[in-house]
């Protein structure tokens, strides 16, 4: 039997404890765990105190959130998309390692929307946001070497595709997960998956996110020991792309692709299954190549060395590395820094 103080005593306690003036102690939690129905952690503050009032059942703060949750206009939701633009380009640029911050918080405030928007005309526009937004995160932490985090951030953007009924965007996040598989060396894997984005994406998908997808499948192909396979993908990649210089979707904002930039790809596949026509594109590549596209300019020089490598051209392929690593470091790119050291041990 708990022997209860006062009821002055007690709002004294309540006070304190809301006030950081006195800790609770295990009698006392034993009690509070009950009424209050919370852990030992929410109850012992972690930054928020809820014990305010015995008699708190949370409805309100609930409903506030709610209510803030629907005030989200097109307006709120556009700025949401040029916070993720500004983010994508600082990546491109500057690389991932000093935008983790920002791209958490970023996140954490499309999440907080989402959790607490009610009706679907609110909740489709925010994740559709979100899901582009968090297929950015995920591809980010796969250059710094966070690849669990990147596969949770692929698995985020799904679901709020999903919930956007977005094709599209469920198509991207799903083929671009196929990459961190197609890194841990389960390539095959990698194929079904990507293959798998295709269907996702049906016939709603824009021609150049058909074409992305296409040479996505070829570079994994490649990878996976298939070349007949990879030729083929880059075949259905070139008659899908649209003709001209514009590379950016205006239906998919995270694609980029114009000739040159599948100039690269194909490149890249063809090194893979050591074509002897890989160089010749990569130079292609290379020399039409976007300057603000800093930190692929990294991978471009390693598809440039893999292909000289396989030619026994090695003091080109030498080169290609040195440049390489240079990006590599000045971007903090784990990923492409792995990929340039696992390049210079074949040479």
């Amino acid at each position: 039997m708990l022997d209860m103080p006062s009821t002055a005593s007690l709002r004294v306690y309540v006070s304190e404890w809301e006030n950081g003036r006195r800790s609770i102690s295990a009698r006392y939690a034993k009690v509070l765990r009950a009424l209050l129905g919370v852990t030992d952690d929410e109850l012992t503050g972690r930054g928020e105190s809820l014990v305010s009032s015995p008699m708190a059942d949370g409805y309100d703060d609930l409903m506030g959130r709610i209510d803030a949750a629907r005030s989200i206009s097109l307006t709120m939701v556009n700025t949401f998309m040029d916070q993720t633009e500004l983010l994508r380009t600082m990546d491109r640029q500057m690389g991932a390692a000093g935008l983790v911050d920002q791209m958490t918080a970023h996140l954490a405030t499309l999440e907080e929307a989402l959790t607490f928007a009610v009706l679907p005309e609110t909740r489709r526009p925010v994740a559709r946001a979100l899901a582009g937004a968090a297929t950015l995160a995920a591809w980010q932490a796969l250059d710094v070497g966070a690849v669990e985090r990147a596969w949770r951030h692929y698995e985020l953007g799904k679901r709020a595709a999903q919930e956007a009924e977005e094709p599209m965007y469920l198509a991207h996040a799903t083929a671009e997960q196929a990459y961190v598989l197609c890194d841990a060396g389960r390539a095959p894997m990698a194929v079904q998956l990507i293959r798998d984005a295709q269907r996702l994406g049906g016939k709603t998908m824009s021609p150049r996110l058909t074409a992305w997808l296409y040479a996505a499948e070829a570079e994994i192909c490649a990878r996976a020991g298939m070349p007949d396979d990879s030729q083929r993908a880059l075949d259905k990649a070139t008659r899908s792309l649209p003709p001209g210089e514009d590379a950016r979707d205006p239906d998919m904002l995270s694609i980029f692709l114009n000739e040159g930039h599948l100039s690269r790809w194909r490149g890249n596949a063809l090194a893979l299954i050591g074509d002897d026509e890989a160089v010749g594109s990569l130079y292609a590549a290379l020399g039409n190549a976007d300057p603000t596209f800093i930190r692929a300019s990294a991978g471009l020089r390693c598809d440039l060395a893999q292909a000289h490598i396989a030619r026994g051209e090695y003091d080109q392929a030498h080169e290609h590395l040195r440049q390489a690593r240079l990006i590599a470091n000045r971007t903090a790119s784990v990923r492409q820094r792995r990929r340039v050291e696992q390049l210079t041990q074949r040479v």
